[in-house]
């Protein structure tokens, strides 16, 4: 067996699980960002209420601020249009979660969701949107136009 061909190998099938796990984890969190970030507004003196113990400014514009990232980034994450900028983002907002309402409430939410979210969201950071995203079509069409330029 020849050690580069096999190194090859592994790398097209280390590759292709990455982005079968992207494909999967994308969609799946947009939706549970969407959800919380909807949930932010359906139940607004809810979470002000709660916002407002963590001691932070303006609760009630602050409810409505997270809501907008949450719902607009799990949006992006479900249609997979600027993956790596909404992974980013709600990547801050996942720390910001733990290091104040995990800190001070605890539980299942803010001490296990939250930073497995966190992780899921630094996979894509890392992974990008996978295949069956947008912004794999638009990338796709750019590259595609760069070699038309070219030649």
């Amino acid at each position: 067996m020849d050690l580069a061909r096999g190194s090859v190998c592994f790398s097209a099938t280390h590759a292709g699980g990455v982005a079968r796990a992207a494909l999967v984890l994308r969609p799946a969190t947009g939706a549970i960002f969407a959800a919380f970030g909807a949930s932010k507004f359906i139940n607004h003196a809810s979470e002000a209420r709660s916002f407002r113990t963590y001691g932070l400014p303006s609760p009630d514009a602050f409810v409505y601020f997270i809501g907008v990232i949450e719902t607009a980034g799990g949006i992006l994450l479900i249609i997979g249009l600027a993956t790596r900028l909404a992974a980013l983002v709600l990547s801050g907002d996942m720390v910001g979660a733990i290091a104040i309402a995990g800190v001070k409430e605890g539980g299942v939410l803010n001490l296990g969701l939250a930073p497995a979210l966190l992780a899921t969201m630094l996979f894509l950071l890392w992974a990008g949107s996978g295949p069956v995203a947008l912004d794999q079509r638009l990338l796709g069409n750019r590259d595609r136009e760069r070699a038309a330029a070219r030649g």
